[in-house]
């Protein structure tokens, strides 16, 4: 239970991650690289404050241990944040959410194979469910994408892929996502360098992306780390799966989008998809 209600927290995040960032980018509200630096900040300055109310209320927890997560890590979450805004600016809905998430199941799942963790039948039958779902919504609206940003978002999906696996043992969810945004400081710095010039910024574009960093990216990946410790790889990988779903019904709601039945039938495959793949686990 404890994992399905983070797992449904943290998939809802990165649904809602995907609106703000949508809104922001495709509104011109902010550049990419002014959208993923204060992204990346407020998430560190969130996750921040958060381990330090928990050291506050633990008195008895020990020293913080800083050196949790590592520089590959964090380069893996910039890599993908970065690519991802940049890639967005170009990219449709459909054909942006696709690569992304397809570059982000392969990743996951090559890894696993490489690692020697062969899949069950239950497993490879939920992860094509959930696949051809989602590939049912998305490619009547994709068309065929320019090369280089579809390029960035294979990049930013494989990136997304290797950070979701480097998290998975985490002794400390929280501080270990703290640390991991926190050591992304540096590589922003150099960002704003070669970008500064040529930045783009509104005050409802600096409120999207701190809403995108501080709520739906920095909690909602710590919580996603937490989560992971109750999941498979090829769960995990398949659960995400569900985020364009989500993203799509909450369009519905926020943006005024009518239902189709495409994505209502998409909607049932994903989440069949889903129950399928964590049958293993019984």
């Amino acid at each position: 239970m404890k994992t399905l209600i983070f797992t449904t927290f943290a998939m809802t995040a990165f649904a809602a991650n995907s609106v703000l960032g949508r809104l922001a980018l495709k509104g011109e509200l902010i550049d990419a690289g002014s959208f993923s630096a204060i992204r990346l900040f407020s998430g560190a300055m969130m996750l921040l404050l958060l381990v330090i109310l928990n050291k506050t209320m633990n008195k008895n927890s020990g020293s913080i241990r800083w050196r949790e997560g590592s520089w590959i890590t964090s380069l893996y979450l910039f890599v993908y944040a970065l690519a991802f805004s940049y890639a967005y600016l170009s990219l449709d809905t459909g054909s942006g959410a696709l690569v992304l998430f397809a570059a982000v199941q392969v990743t996951m799942v090559i890894m696993s194979l490489i690692k020697g963790k062969m899949l069950s039948r239950y497993e490879w039958l939920g992860l094509i469910i959930a696949f051809s779902g989602l590939s049912y919504l998305l490619l009547p609206s994709a068309t065929a994408p320019p090369l280089l940003p579809a390029l960035l978002m294979l990049v930013s999906g494989i990136a997304w892929g290797l950070y979701t696996l480097a998290g998975k043992g985490a002794a400390d969810p929280l501080l270990q996502s703290c640390n991991n945004f926190l050591r992304t400081i540096p590589f922003i710095a150099v960002l704003l360098l070669f970008t500064l010039e040529q930045s783009t910024i509104t005050t409802n574009g600096v409120l999207l992306a701190i809403a995108s960093g501080a709520i739906t990216s920095g909690l909602g990946y710590a919580i996603w780390y937490v989560a992971l410790k109750g999941l498979t790889v090829t769960q995990a990988a398949v659960v995400q799966l569900s985020v364009p779903i989500i993203a799509a019904f909450g369009g519905v709601f926020f943006v005024n989008e009518a239902i189709s039945t495409a994505l209502v039938i998409s909607a049932l495959l994903v989440l069949g998809g889903i129950l399928v793949s964590s049958i293993v686990k019984r």
